[in-house]
């Protein structure tokens, strides 16, 4: 199933832009428009923090508390004194 976009009110020049380019590439206006959209995505696109993809699909849209973030630290071993008998 498909959808489709129907854009009104486009500048002229834009659309004959869009139809020249497309000619040259040899694909429809569609397909050069899906073509735009999908690079300008994966220019944009960025590899999410593991926090961040956590709040994205459970976040407080989606009505999960999210605790506040902590610091952990840990006492390293020590093998001073009595510990070393």
């Amino acid at each position: 199933m498909s959808t489709s976009i129907v854009v009104r009110d486009i500048d002229p020049g834009d659309k004959s832009w869009l139809r020249r380019e497309a000619r040259q590439a040899g694909v429809s206006m569609e397909e050069l428009v899906r073509r735009l959209i999908r690079e300008k995505r994966a220019k944009h696109e960025r590899r999410l923090k593991p926090s961040e993809a956590f709040a994205r699909y459970f976040g407080e849209d989606h009505r999960v508390e999210l605790s506040l973030p902590t610091r952990v630290s840990y006492r390293p071993l020590s093998f001073s004194g009595a510990e070393q008998e």
